[in-house]
């Protein structure tokens, strides 16, 4: 698979002025380097750097690239023409499916689970990588469907009351050479800002591949400070899914929210006090933050999946505006008992995901690489304790060993000094 590393920024608000952005150094290494060095890991061996500013500097330092074991093609972008105009340069010279990096973003990710992922729809226009970030208020964020199709782009700046999903786009993709229909020659154009809607909106598939890794751009000085702490303590590749992960596992209602009637709308959603701190705690650690809930009243009628997902998506809208975010969040919306008026017969049934069984986490261990066995589950009942010891989780139950969520996590992250 051949790599294009778009490495045109300038690096202003970082106060960088005799090198382009990307060859800011990331614990003594210029970023673009350590981007070759991973592409190179996963066999990843032709790469085409796209440059603007400074360009010089950066054919200088890498020539062809055999330094480094790959072949490098250096291409000059003659005008800035954005993040989507510059590729289009390359339109004849990419043949199958292709990566592109941003060269502002520090990452350690397993390349072959993306590319394995993008492999189960060839047919796709592209694939984006996406996770949730600390501020989604001031982010450019993406909108999925249950099959991880995106559905639409929601850019900043957003309206005060609007509720959304944390997924940003990662600047990370997988793209076929489909996706130069939707590109025009010679004009500025932003793969988030123009080319994607365009594809969406014309019906091209593009496709979420959701994943925790680190994947992280090194915008201010503020960032690039923490990025290369993170590197240096070896974080950034702690976090590649090839390594198992250890989760937080965290109820919903009487966990991070207030408890709701049986007929919980998203408008009712309130968070507990410090919920979002704890979260945050979980965030700034090793630790998946990851909600486990169920969800009886879709089977009883009580509810819908809309309001569900929409009453998740304020879960993390609330989070995100105090930056706090959970990795992801799976419900359980069956329940055994029938009886009840309304009710969606389908759903009315004895699962494995409904706590006490520990359905959702194996999921999550799956869909994450979680060490079970290292992870905890914290809830508000009995049902939540009973789903974790299932799992082989050490458990963490409100109103019984701690007071609150906040205690909880902070317990368990003090049993990791």
């Amino acid at each position: 698979m051949q790599l294009v590393i778009l490495a045109g920024g300038k690096g202003t608000r970082l106060g960088l002025t005799d090198i382009p952005k990307p060859m800011c150094p990331i614990a003594g290494k210029p970023l673009l380097e350590r981007q070759i060095e991973l592409a190179k890991s996963y066999g990843i061996d032709e790469v085409f750097i796209l440059s603007g500013f400074k360009a010089e500097v950066i054919s200088d330092y890498f020539g062809d690239g055999s330094k480094w074991g790959v072949k490098i093609r250096h291409v000059v972008e003659p005008y800035p023409l954005g993040t989507a105009g510059s590729l289009k340069l390359l339109e004849s010279e990419l043949r199958d499916r292709f990566m592109v990096f941003y060269g502002d973003v520090v990452m350690d990710f397993d390349i072959n689970a993306f590319r394995n992922f993008d492999a189960s729809d060839a047919g796709s226009v592209g694939t984006l990588i996406v996770h949730p970030g600390n501020h989604p208020y001031d982010s450019d964020l993406v909108e999925i469907d249950d099959d991880n199709r995106v559905t639409g782009f929601l850019p900043k700046p957003h309206a005060p009351d609007l509720i959304y999903r944390n997924l940003n786009n990662s600047a990370v993709y997988i793209l076929s050479p489909a996706i130069f229909d939707y590109i025009e020659a010679d004009k500025m154009a932003d793969f988030g800002k123009d080319v994607f809607p365009r594809v969406v909106e014309r019906g091209g598939r593009l496709r979420a591949y959701h994943t925790a890794e680190f994947i992280r751009d090194m915008g201010t000085k503020d960032r690039l400070a923490q990025i290369s702490a993170d590197f240096e303590s070896g974080r950034v590749a702690r976090l590649n899914r090839r390594n198992k992960r250890r989760a937080v596992f965290l109820d919903r209602d009487g966990t991070l929210n207030v408890n709701m009637d049986t007929h919980p709308t998203a408008d009712g959603l309130t968070l507990l006090p410090r919920a979002a701190e704890a979260v945050r705690k979980i965030n700034d650690s090793d630790y998946l933050a990851i909600v486990v809930t169920n969800q009886p009243m879709i089977a009883k009628g009580f509810t819908t999946f809309a309001e569900v997902e929409k009453t998740h998506k304020k879960l993390e809208t609330l989070l995100g505006n105090e930056r706090a975010y959970v990795d992801a969040i799976y419900f359980c919306p069956h329940h055994p008992d029938k009886g009840f008026a309304g009710e969606v017969p389908e759903l009315k049934i004895d699962c494995g995901c409904r706590k006490p069984k520990a359905g959702m986490l194996f999921k999550a261990a799956r869909d994450f690489n979680i060490d079970l066995k290292n992870s905890y589950m914290v809830g508000d009942s009995d049902t939540d304790t009973q789903a974790g010891k299932a799992a082989g989780c050490k458990t963490l139950q409100i109103g019984k060993d701690v007071p609150d969520v906040f205690e909880a996590v902070s317990r368990i992250l003090e049993g990791e000094k």
